[in-house]
């Protein structure tokens, strides 16, 4: 009798483990799955979001490389700088309630995750304060980084804050790309934008890949050592991603570091490089920050700075520490206001709820169907 009392507690409580809504997948599995109707969700209407995920497919096949030329033709000395790589079909997860609900696609084809990799690098930045290698967001960038960088009347005022989110105004060129050539206005001339008045730093928010670099740069000289290592160190093996992910910069953005080059990565494929990676480890990146930054037992990301991330930024309401919020000009009606994503060129979403505990990944979605997409998800919840 006491044994069958004790396979019944043992079958009990891995059976929670296994199940229950704090499931964390080891190394090489993946989310138990569940149907739509267990976790509250309205099974036709995960059907048909699925469908529509995967017929609403952004630039079908197209070549990346030339769609980024294309797609930017207002910067007059756009290149690609860093690799690329052909993208495959949509794919993307449905997990709610630690299970996974519905998925599409090839789940472990390493795509391109192009502005995704702004939310890696601003987890970088949380590490470096949690280590004490960053004393507070609101010190100057030119206290830590003395080498010209930050030199000058204005540049000198940048924040960490102030780089993380996107309102540095940073002027310079970093790695022979000049600020004022990435992404300027679609209206009036270059010479204009080139030559305009910057504003003082922290009052502007322009969404900026040069100045998104410059805090990459500055990352790798507080910690002096590749960032990836950093990202794989402290967040990607603990939370058990495979080993086929990659970051990238560009082909020459290498600088010396201790003695030795050192790749400064970039924070998004604009130019080619950013993160590369399937969307089972995306999925567990996301993961991370549903569960408010711990995994396990282990507290990876502080639960404050995932708060402080997900505040609207003074500047720009829609935008935290390079994570976008459904709040200011940005935000999606009948969609929650504390819902929090991380956006990439062509559709590559990371939609995080922590209060629905509901989380969606998705690759090559059309952006422009961005707002209808998470209509459709909460329109599928239960009453």
């Amino acid at each position: 009798m006491k044994n069958a009392t004790f396979f019944f507690l043992f079958f009990l409580l891995t059976s929670t483990l296994s199940y229950g809504q704090d499931y964390f997948p080891e190394r090489g599995t993946t989310w138990p799955e569940a149907s739509a109707e267990a976790v509250g969700l309205i099974p036709d209407s995960i059907d048909a979001l699925v469908q529509y995920a995967e017929e609403n497919d952004y630039l079908g096949s197209k070549d990346l490389r030339i769609a980024i030329l294309e797609g930017f033709k207002r910067e007059p000395f756009h290149k690609i700088l860093g690799p690329t790589k052909k993208r495959g079909s949509p794919a993307g997860m449905i997990i709610k309630n630690g299970k996974l609900v519905a998925s599409w696609g090839d789940l472990d084809r390493v795509e391109m995750t192009f502005s995704v990799t702004k939310s890696y690098l601003s987890t970088v930045a949380s590490l470096a304060i949690e280590e004490g290698l960053i004393h507070d967001v609101n010190d100057k960038v030119s206290k830590y980084v003395w080498d010209g960088t930050f030199a000058g009347e204005h540049n000198d005022q940048v924040t960490w804050r102030h780089l993380l989110n996107q309102s540095s105004n940073w002027s310079g060129s970093l790695f022979g790309v000049k600020d004022w050539a990435d992404r300027p206005p679609r209206e009036g001339s270059l010479d204009d934008w080139k030559f305009r008045d910057l504003q003082a730093p922290g009052t502007e928010y322009e969404y900026n890949d040069v100045r998104v670099n410059v805090l990459a740069y500055a990352l790798l000289q507080v910690w002096r050592k590749p960032l990836p290592q950093v990202l794989k160190e402290k967040i990607m093996d603990p939370i058990g991603a495979s080993t086929t992910w990659r970051w990238y910069g560009y082909d020459h953005s290498f600088t010396l570091v201790d003695g030795a080059q050192v790749q400064s990565v970039s924070g998004g494929g604009h130019s080619g490089g950013g993160m590369f990676i399937n969307t089972m480890d995306q999925a567990r990146f996301g993961y991370l920050f549903l569960k408010n930054g711990k995994w396990k037992d282990q507290q990876l990301v502080s639960e404050k700075w995932i708060k402080d991330a997900t505040t609207p930024s003074e500047p720009y309401p829609s935008y935290g520490y390079m994570w976008w919020l459904n709040k200011g000009e940005r935000s999606v009606e009948d969609v929650p206001d504390h819902l929090f994503y991380g956006a990439g060129f062509g559709g590559n979403f990371i939609f995080i709820d922590q209060e629905a505990d509901l989380m969606i990944v998705t690759r090559w979605l059309e952006p422009k169907l961005r707002g209808e997409f998470l209509q459709k998800i909460y329109r599928a919840l239960k009453p």
